[in-house]
């Protein structure tokens, strides 16, 4: 079992459960999923295959090739041609990319000072950009470079709930707010 998961049952719950003041346990805020998402944008097929071995290096999992649904010429865009992949985590491995994310891969962005408190949608999810994605220790040399968003997806219905289980997941958070 993951080391985060364990401690989310062990010690997070009955926290959480006090900070919000729940009566309840099935109230509790949790993570449901983790949604990564890396945007190509026009590259060689060369360079989408290292993306998509990286992406899945990363995460453990093959990830999904997203498609352009309609051409745009000034973007040089075509219909069906692959512009992004994106994986949805669930279970062990959300929650070991989770851990991995939060005590390995976030350290080692250069000057890092907390991730934005700006990425909350008003429904309990939390999205974070990062620029590059070889701050994964997975990568050992990658010769491409490229950023992805990063959506947590949360039980919570308000932004409130989703910051506390994120905080108490150790998510370093920029400023006091």
């Amino acid at each position: 079992m993951a080391r985060l998961k364990d401690e989310y049952a062990s010690r997070m719950v009955a926290e959480l459960e006090q900070k919000l003041g729940t009566t309840n346990k099935m109230l509790v805020p949790r993570l449901q999923k983790i949604v990564i998402n890396m945007g190509f944008g026009i590259v060689t097929k060369d360079e989408q295959k290292t993306l998509v071995d990286d992406l899945t290096a990363i995460t453990g999992q093959k990830p999904m090739l997203c498609k352009a649904k309609k051409s745009i010429s000034n973007f040089k865009l075509r219909e069906g041609m692959v512009i992004g992949a994106k994986v949805t985590l669930r279970g062990d491995r959300m929650w070991e990319f989770a851990d991995r994310l939060i005590s390995v891969a976030l350290p080692r962005i250069r000057d890092f000072r907390g991730v934005p408190n700006r990425g909350f949608d008003g429904a309990g999810n939390y999205t974070l950009g990062i620029k590059e994605h070889t701050i994964f220790p997975e990568l050992v040399d990658s010769s491409a470079h490229s950023g992805m968003d990063i959506t947590f997806v949360t039980s919570s219905t308000d932004n409130k709930a989703c910051k506390e289980l994120l905080n108490s997941m150790g998510m370093p958070f920029a400023g006091r707010n």
